[in-house]
């Protein structure tokens, strides 16, 4: 009878001891707790959700977060654009610029007729992968694989592999780099929405390797660069390249390039146009 007693009075004392270890942990965290700004999930209610990391932060909680408490741009989205700027900055009470719209491009012509192949592929579809292979399937070391791990990635369906070749549909970009950062090759960069000129081709060897595997590879020439009326363009390891901080869309670079390499008008990709030899579609 005794240690029947004693086993209740254990009990009891155990389930007085938790009880009250209960109620100060309980009362330790609402004296100790974090008290979070109500703009932050007000702010998240204002972005798009896509988590995407284009702003430059892990996802639309942490970049919330980092406008309230660092004082980030409130236009750093660059999927809800100038309405979501507007609505944080409205929460934040500040007035919020304009962000500049980006969109990203491919820096590749080598269509599957228009490159040098070295092997057939026939495997995973999925450029990382094949990247270990010797960059892929093509003679030039630089050239889009054309498997579309850029194709997976993008959260807004703007990508597809035409002929060996990623391409954006730039009315459904939205910039969020994620295609930029999967691309093995380095080939996908953002640019202006409303830029007029790119480069199609990052090959970053001489002129008579390049014309060896690729038929409208940039040979480095510099003709571009000497008929460029704002000195937007120059050449550095071996391919041009433009700074959209000073291309005024003249169209110049493109008209002279002897291989056709610089391109001029957006709807030649938008519209899913074909790359040729002898000239823009």
């Amino acid at each position: 009878m005794e240690t029947v007693i004693v086993i209740a009075l254990t009990v009891l004392a155990l389930a007085i001891l938790a009880l009250l270890l209960g109620l100060a942990l309980a009362l330790a965290g609402k004296v100790f707790a974090v008290k979070k700004d109500p703009r932050i999930g007000e702010i998240v209610q204002c972005l798009a959700g896509a988590n995407c990391g284009g702003c430059g932060y892990a996802g639309c909680s942490a970049y919330a977060e980092a406008i309230v408490s660092q004082g980030a741009p409130v236009n750093c989205c660059p999927v809800g654009g100038k309405e979501t700027a507007d609505a944080i900055g409205a929460i934040m009470g500040v007035t919020a610029q304009a962000p500049v719209r980006l969109r990203a491009q491919v820096m590749c012509s080598g269509t599957t007729d228009l490159a040098r192949r070295k092997y057939a592929y026939r495997g995973i579809s999925d450029c990382l992968s094949v990247a270990k292979l010797g960059n892929g399937p093509k003679e030039c070391p630089y050239g889009c694989i054309g498997l579309g791990s850029c194709v997976h990635v993008c959260p807004f369906g703007a990508i597809k592999v035409e002929n060996g070749v990623a391409a954006v549909e730039y009315e459904k970009c939205r910039a969020c780099g994620a295609c930029v950062s999967v691309c093995p090759q380095h080939l996908i960069k953002l640019v202006p929405f409303d830029t007029d000129v790119w480069v199609g081709c990052r090959s970053q060897d001489k002129g008579p390797v390049v014309r060896n595997y690729c038929q409208v590879g940039c040979i480095g020439c510099g003709i571009c660069v000497r008929n460029c009326p704002s000195g937007a363009i120059s050449v550095q390891e071996s391919v041009a390249s433009i700074d959209y901080s000073k291309c005024i869309d003249c169209g110049l670079c493109a008209e002279k390039c002897p291989r056709n390499i610089i391109w001029s008008g957006k709807k030649q990709m938008a519209e899913g146009d074909t790359l040729t030899v002898e000239g823009k579609q």
